[in-house]
């Protein structure tokens, strides 16, 4: 998502000679392919936009790979980026590196104050490590390796997978779907499993399998046991958690705006001066997860109950990242939430 982003913005600017890989191109964490990589097209400019990511259940489920991938991933790249003299990187992280109970809004300064979010930890632990990493290639050799954390992202090419995805994908596809229950509209319901296999059941599943599937993640409805069909004013979709949590989200094509210009206009010697690791990028404004729920509900068309179960982790209570010295450089985001979930939804069902 993010990095096709700013591939877009690139060319929408008039840069060409942009070099990308794909991961079944080149394992980021294999360092002898790194190595072959950077020796053979040696990139002036970098954007490392490449991390192992998920929602909570990922990063609850898969916690070695998470810390594992994501530390030989930025350790590979951040490394041969200095052997090879690259005149500048730009590190991409997450604003769950911050404490859990972190003052808000979090400041740069308020990194390391205080105990991560435990569901994230892992993921939280390897990204600090990447922008503690520029920071001392920074001031031991001379590098110019800039770190830039993100609040929550969505928009085009965005993971829509219910096992691994973030929040707000994860209700756009769970509302998909919902909608598409109520008018029994199996075509789209088997279009959608063929796209996005859940649990490895695709299109190809039976009617009764899939309503077995979509059960198990939070879906309840009342079904004809002759014909399969769903009752359209029964359709219940379960959410985790209370809905309670705040988060700040922005739309992708405003952060590819702001890795762009740090890469144009900005260097590290502005974070050593200012005695900072890294810059944060946010929306500025928050929501309630339950809020969000509604708003994605209305803008999908979805007519159905909502519910929290309440028993599944919320995560951290509220992330909304402080942008203020972003914002000074020049930076704002353009696009409004409801906005964003338009286009977001009409690239989904495309």
């Amino acid at each position: 998502m993010v990095g096709s982003a700013i591939c877009r913005y690139l060319k929408l600017k008039g840069y060409t000679n942009i070099i990308g890989k794909t991961s079944r191109e080149l394992d980021l964490r294999n360092q002898m392919e790194v190595a072959r990589f950077f020796e053979k097209e040696k990139p002036e400019f970098i954007f490392l936009a490449a991390a192992k990511v998920g929602g909570i259940m990922a990063n609850d489920t898969y916690r070695a790979d998470f810390i594992y991938d994501n530390l030989q991933i930025q350790n590979n790249i951040i490394h041969y980026a200095y052997i090879h003299n690259v005149r500048k990187l730009l590190f991409l992280g997450s604003s769950c590196i911050y404490p859990r109970s972190c003052q808000q809004p979090m400041k740069e300064e308020y990194l390391l104050s205080g105990a991560l979010e435990q569901t994230n930890e892992p993921y939280a632990i390897a990204k600090i490590a990447g922008i503690k990493m520029c920071e001392n290639y920074n001031r031991q050799y001379g590098t110019n390796f800039i770190s830039l954390m993100p609040t929550n992202l969505y928009g085009p090419n965005d993971n829509y997978d219910l096992e691994t995805s973030h929040v707000l994908p994860a209700l756009i596809r769970k509302m998909h779907l919902g909608k598409s229950l109520e008018s029994n509209d199996w075509e789209t319901i088997r279009s959608d499993l063929n796209k996005n296999p859940i649990m490895e059941i695709d299109g190809r599943a039976s009617r009764g399998q899939v309503i077995e599937l979509l059960k198990k993640f939070g879906f309840s409805f009342k079904v004809n046991q002759s014909s399969l069909d769903i009752d359209s004013k029964s359709v219940k979709i379960t959410l985790w958690g209370t809905g309670k949590p705040l988060r700040e989200f922005l739309h992708v094509d405003d952060l590819a705006r702001a890795c762009v210009l740090l890469m144009e206009e900005f260097d590290a010697s502005g974070l050593i001066d200012k005695r900072i690791s890294h810059l944060n990028v946010g929306s500025n404004q928050e929501i309630e997860i339950n809020k969000l729920a509604r708003l994605i509900k209305k803008t999908i068309g979805f007519k159905g109950a909502l519910e929290f179960n309440g028993f599944t982790s919320d995560g951290t209570p509220r992330k909304l990242l402080d942008s203020n010295r972003l914002n000074a450089l020049g930076w704002n985001n353009k696009i409004p939430l409801n906005e964003g979930l338009v286009s977001t939804y009409s690239e989904f069902k495309n």
